[in-house]
């Protein structure tokens, strides 16, 4: 590839801030608090919406995740099926590319929701989230996301990073995240500010322009001449209502690359880079082949996950560390990277230390 216009890491001014400031988040952002249940009016009229040519181009169903704030997923899908979020007059698909002047109508929408502390007292507590971005122009902006937070609300959680990102900008007219990883996963997440910058940042990612690279601690020796592994990927839900994953000749095709970082005695640190963007990939991956990661509580080993909180691991160990693409207004080159928590690098330096 081409020289690297520009490289981004913050890690030499913020080595014990951020590891601060991440867990104080993550016990912030997910307290346990067990409020009473109301009804909340999203949208207490009928709507008619004229698509921009901003705007064009996006599926309904995401149109509706950004203008009904706070309504779940089902709820958006259950009022397009029945006929009740109309294009141009007529009945539509959520899968549907909104065009220019396309006029859509939303109906009234009601959802439950939970009494919470006002937005003022969660402003308070997500403050220092501004300290988590590693970069940010007109145009973007991009975040090395705490462990345990989830990217967006949903799933009984009414916060998360881009919810938080919103209340702390509220002139910002559009922020939309470019991609997600796990609530458990720490590490980079892109975060688009213009609508054209979302488009052009998609398209990177559908034409496999963007490298990802992660961070794993995984158990046992990595064999070093596994460098690739493709193994089909399906995803299933648990009556639980819990998503499972698990290697499948039924699954989608999926591919990540490895490459060992550094070995300890009975656990190596690996850069794993996803070719497809799967759910959970990294982590079936890993399982599959014999290594799972260390802590993860769906695809991981008891035992291996005991030793690694004996020397002081208590989150899944895996971190999206550095990010490759090209900018989508300039076309720079960009490599930003996010170091990893204070808490990781303990880990490694106890793992280390025994070795001596």
């Amino acid at each position: 590839m081409q020289a690297i216009c520009k490289i981004f890491d913050k890690s030499d001014r913020f080595p014990a801030l951020l590891g601060g400031i991440m867990l104080k988040l993550a016990q912030i952002f997910y307290q346990e608090v067990k409020p009473m249940t109301t009804e909340k009016v999203i949208n207490a009229s009928v709507q008619f919406f004229t698509i921009s040519d901003d705007e064009a181009g996006q599926r309904l169903d995401n149109f509706l995740l950004a203008k009904l704030k706070g309504v779940p997923k089902s709820l958006i899908y259950r009022i397009v099926r029945k006929g009740e979020v109309r294009v141009n007059k007529g009945r539509i698909k959520p899968e549907y590319k909104l065009q220019e002047n396309d006029v859509v109508r939303v109906p009234p929408v009601r959802v439950a929701e939970k009494n919470e502390a006002p937005i003022s007292t969660k402003l308070n507590k997500v403050a220092e989230l501004e300290q988590q971005i590693l970069y940010e122009d007109d145009v973007m902006l991009v975040i090395n996301k705490p462990s345990g937070i989830a990217v967006h609300g949903g799933s009984g959680l009414s916060f998360g990073v881009i919810e938080a990102l919103r209340a702390l900008r509220p002139q910002a007219r559009f922020l939309e995240l470019v991609h997600r990883i796990d609530r458990d996963t720490s590490g980079i997440l892109l975060v688009a500010k213009k609508r054209s910058a979302l488009r052009n940042l998609h398209e990177q990612l559908r034409e496999k322009v963007v490298q990802k690279d992660y961070l794993a601690l995984v158990r046992g020796q990595w064999q070093s001449h596994v460098k690739v592994i493709r193994a089909p990927l399906l995803k299933n839900e648990l009556a639980s209502g819990e998503r499972i994953v698990k290697v499948s000749e039924e699954g989608k095709l999926s591919e990540t690359r490895f490459a060992i970082e550094e070995r300890y005695a009975n656990a190596t640190l690996v850069k794993a880079s996803p070719v497809t963007g799967r759910t959970h990939q990294i982590r079936v991956h890993t399982q599959y082949a014999g290594h799972p990661i260390a802590l993860d509580d769906k695809y991981g080993e008891a035992e291996f996950d005991s030793k690694m909180k004996a020397v002081g691991l208590h989150r899944l160990f895996l971190h999206a560390y550095s990010i490759r693409f090209e900018h989508p207004k300039t076309g720079e080159e960009m490599l930003i990277t996010a170091p990893l928590d204070k808490t990781l690098k303990g880990v490694l330096a106890k793992l280390r230390a025994s070795q001596a």
